[in-house]
């Protein structure tokens, strides 16, 4: 097989990518990666430099698989945070940026990150677009290579050539066959119910009503909504940061809006707070929410009954509200599951410190797990 090395996501048309992304990860869509290039929130300026990689046949044959690379000079926008990784490099004199990061950006969500859909060998070509980011790492002197939130058997994958496994926790839904929120609600003990019943009544009684935009409905000016939304959150926290702008929001609307899955909550006809999440397949994804209003239990209406109604009306199967949360994800529904990942950094001192961690870390993942059942507040 030969190798592409591309700087762009324009460099192979929308169809040919997206058939090697197939049922997988909305977030390697040739649309949203566009859309991303095309605003400047991802390029060297924003220390998101592209380096794309396609596996052919042969030169200028078919592709047969495909990675979302980028050579990164900061770690902010990943969601798997190795900052006492660079700091333990810096302290011992090393150069940790730039590295070299398989992810999809800005977005915390698993899924395949070796593209290789309908690939006779898939296997075959993962390996070789792997050499190939290796090669690289080494030839430009790049501290490692880091692929986030791939799937588990990719994982596996990885850790046979050579990388060591990550595990970290996000909190999902899923659909077990409800026929209405109240069978949801059924699930779980009566003082659980009943807070989930008076926290959306907060809502109801505060004039506030909740419906649900996608497809034909995203019309141009929701992408001005979906900024608002956005920024009213990340700029509240120290935390915060802008990594996107409004031109990205109105190119997804444009190019993306099938993907698109808002849930909005309004007052008097007007906009009070709500989500923008993505949805693909069986799949709904949560990204971002923001308030106009200091409105009680706002955010748990929009960000998560809402949304788990609305999955079950449309018998979606998983519900991945985003990254982060622990006791207020946990008491409404939502249970941990394992995220994957695998690093290789060059420096060996600092790969065997890393490769400790890691498994002193999965060890501990492992154990929070076994100990969850007797934390599940439903049954």
């Amino acid at each position: 097989m030969h190798v592409d090395r591309l700087t762009t996501i324009h460099s192979l048309s929308a169809e040919e990518w997206d058939a090697l992304v197939g049922p997988g990860c909305a977030f390697l869509e040739h649309a949203f990666l566009s859309a991303m290039e095309d605003s400047g929130c991802v390029g060297p300026d924003t220390g998101w430099t592209p380096a794309y990689r396609v596996a052919r046949e042969a030169p200028q044959g078919r592709a047969v698989g495909a990675v979302v690379a980028w050579v990164k000079d900061h770690s902010m926008g990943e969601f798997i945070f190795d900052h006492a990784w660079a700091d333990a490099a810096r302290r011992a004199g090393l150069a940790y940026y730039p590295k070299l990061v398989v992810a999809a950006p800005f977005s915390p969500v698993g899924g395949e990150r070796f593209l290789t859909f309908g690939a006779p060998d898939p296997a075959a070509a993962r390996d070789v677009l792997l050499a190939d980011l290796r090669a690289q790492v080494r030839s430009d002197g790049l501290s490692g290579l880091h692929c986030l939130f791939t799937t588990a058997e990719e994982a596996r994958a990885l850790e046979g050539q050579g990388l060591a496994q990550r595990h970290t926790v996000q909190f999902h839904w899923t659909n077990a066959g409800y026929a209405d929120f109240d069978a949801f609600l059924a699930r779980f003990d009566s003082k659980r119910r009943n807070q989930i019943k008076r926290e959306r009544r907060r809502v109801r009684e505060a004039g506030v009503t909740v419906r649900v935009l996608e497809g034909d409905a995203i019309r141009p000016e929701h992408a001005t909504l979906a900024w608002d939304l956005y920024v009213r959150t990340v700029d509240k926290f120290a935390w915060g940061r802008r990594y996107l702008n409004p031109r990205l929001f109105e190119l997804l609307v444009e190019r993306w809006a099938h993907r698109l899955f808002f849930v909005v909550a309004e007052r008097d006809g007007e906009v009070v707070g709500g989500t923008v999440n993505v949805r693909k397949g069986d799949a709904l994804y949560g990204r971002y929410w923001g308030a106009r209003e200091g409105i009680p239990d706002l955010h748990f209406e929009v960000c998560s009954y809402a949304a788990i109604e609305a999955c079950i009306a449309r018998g979606l199967r998983v519900f991945e509200a985003g990254a982060g949360g622990g006791e207020h994800k946990w008491g409404r529904g939502f249970l941990p599951a394992v995220t994957y990942s695998a690093h290789a950094l060059e420096h060996p001192g600092l790969d065997r410190a890393v490769r400790a961690f890691l498994r002193d870390e999965r060890r501990a993942v492992a154990a929070d797990l076994s100990s969850a059942d007797g934390r599940v507040l439903i049954r």
